[in-house]
């Protein structure tokens, strides 16, 4: 059975749209994407290398794998960690809109979500990774699905866009297992999903 990870790109005030451009997701009127970039460092770079080198399948939602198969096709070199793996490993991308996928590996998932992504993780061995999607992300997670979460913090607040953890989410617990800090001062967590909170009180 394959564990579900997730790598998401946060800002201090829990924001994760457009990390990688202006132009890549302005839903909304959002102006400020790109804001990753100037924190991009070898720190950060090896640790993406490591995520990568553990992967044996994809799972995306539509707008990732929409702004993935419109780049990383086109990296052709065989020694490039993540295009090797992105352009040679299964692909699932989660749409129910999406028609057709190019990208050489992909299946269109979505007709029931939920029971697609539990039969997947019973059926792949080694990882399964998610990268951004958070719509999809925030789905899955109400059900339990996401075993890990790499949360890469960025020092840097935006004030507006879609944020991850967003109101209504379902209370969850994690173990936190890892942390690292890029030279640029991009936090890296990772959390183990430890089940439902458990509350008390001070008094």
């Amino acid at each position: 059975m394959a564990k579900l990870t997730l790598t998401q790109f946060l800002t201090l005030d829990g924001v994760y749209q457009a990390p990688g451009g202006p132009e890549e997701d302005t839903r909304g009127g959002f102006d400020l994407g790109g804001w990753t970039v100037p924190y991009g460092d070898d720190d950060f770079g090896t640790f993406i290398n490591e995520v990568y080198g553990r992967v044996g399948a994809f799972l995306l939602g539509r707008r990732t794998y929409e702004i993935f198969a419109g780049y990383w096709p086109k990296r052709t070199d065989p020694a490039d960690p993540v295009a090797s793996k992105l352009n040679s490993l299964p692909k699932y991308v989660a749409s129910r809109t999406l028609e057709s996928a190019d990208w050489d590996g992909t299946t269109i998932i979505g007709s029931d979500l939920v029971q697609e992504v539990a039969a997947l993780k019973e059926r792949t061995n080694g990882e399964i990774q998610m990268h951004g999607s958070g719509v999809l992300a925030r789905s899955l997670m109400t059900h339990d699905l996401i075993d890990t979460l790499h949360l890469i913090v960025f020092p840097v607040v935006l004030g507006k866009g879609l944020r991850f953890f967003a109101e209504g989410a379902t209370p969850t617990a994690f173990r936190h297992t890892e942390a690292r800090t890029t030279s640029t001062g991009a936090a890296i967590h990772t959390y183990e999903l430890a089940g439902r909170p458990t509350y008390g009180s001070y008094a």
